[in-house]
């Protein structure tokens, strides 16, 4: 069953390097201007995981010129967690420091147990599988989340 749609949404992980960009790009790919959409790591000190870049441009979804920032960077910038209606934690770091973040405001934190790519596969093919199943885990989630796109554009691509 879809929950009510959120009208801001933050993703977060432990680098904002894979999993988080890659849930970023594909919401606003799939929802468009539907919701408010952002991403952040427990920590910024990776750039952007260029399988991330290969497979979500697979669906369409740049994220070449994707930016790594941190929960604290966001604090740092004004960008105030307590903003959001709802934030998506895709690793138990990024789940533990969430719920501490938000501990005094009223504000939903979801924990997707996504799989961790990076590490895993040899060759380039095999790392790309890999990238890809952590892609599809998101993908089959958030359809489940927030229902079918609502962009026309991505009607043909997900699901």
């Amino acid at each position: 069953m879809v929950a009510v749609f959120p009208s801001s949404v933050l993703f977060c992980c432990d680098h904002n390097a894979v999993r988080s960009p890659m849930a970023e790009g594909l919401m606003k790919k799939f929802y468009g201007q539907a919701a408010y959409v952002q991403s952040a790591g427990v920590h910024s000190d990776m750039d952007v995981d260029g399988f991330t870049v290969a497979v979500c441009a697979e669906y369409g979804v740049e994220l070449s010129r994707h930016k790594t920032r941190s929960l604290e960077n966001m604090q740092d910038w004004g960008d105030d967690i307590s903003s959001y209606d709802l934030i998506v934690a895709l690793s138990p770091a990024s789940q533990r420091l969430a719920l501490e973040l938000t501990r005094i405001f009223h504000l939903e934190v979801e924990y997707w147990p996504i799989m961790d790519p990076t590490g895993m596969g040899e060759a380039r093919e095999a790392k790309l599988a890999v990238y890809r199943q952590t892609r599809d885990q998101i993908v089959t989630r958030m359809l489940a989340r927030f229902g079918p796109p609502t962009t026309e554009e991505t009607a043909g691509t997900a699901g």
